[in-house]
């Protein structure tokens, strides 16, 4: 299998069967994102603890493949991280969906930064890294208690 195929895979299985699709228990942060050209709704759940460690993260919404694989994706691996932490991986991978070839946050291991990786051949398709970047947006606005909902378009 090549790293291409494997990347296909990924984004599938979290596409399919996405992890963490529920509303957390006693979440005390959480924000709301819409990409209205393609019809993605997402609603980020955190809930933080008091040394601002990710205890729980989850998101409920709907849309295509690539955003419901990057939703389940940024779940995954944000849960257990501190908000700083959080914070500089979805910077991160915000670079590298827009320009940067590559992760350099030291917070992911190599597994983890694979499974992101995945996501970077949206950058070829302008219209889908809306798809791909809208619950990580959304996720940002959580930690700073906005309550506008995140747009793409704004």
């Amino acid at each position: 299998m090549n790293l291409k195929e494997l990347y296909q895979e990924i984004i599938l299985e979290h596409g399919k069967n996405p992890k963490n699709l529920r509303k957390t228990d006693g979440f005390n942060k959480d924000a709301k994102g819409n990409n209205p050209l393609c019809g993605d709704n997402v609603h980020v759940y955190l809930k933080l603890n008091g040394q601002k460690i990710v205890e729980d993260i989850s998101f409920e919404g709907s849309g295509c493949a690539i955003s419901m694989a990057s939703a389940s994706i940024m779940t995954d691996l944000i849960k257990g991280k501190n908000e700083n932490e959080a914070k500089e991986i979805v910077e991160d991978f915000l670079g590298m969906i827009k320009e940067n070839p590559e992760l350099k946050s030291e917070n992911l291991e190599e597994d983890e930064k694979t499974k992101l990786m995945c996501l970077s051949g949206v950058k070829q398709y302008p219209m889908r890294v809306k798809c791909a970047t809208l619950s990580w947006h959304t996720l940002v606005s959580a930690f700073e208690n906005k309550k506008d909902q995140v747009n793409t378009e704004n």
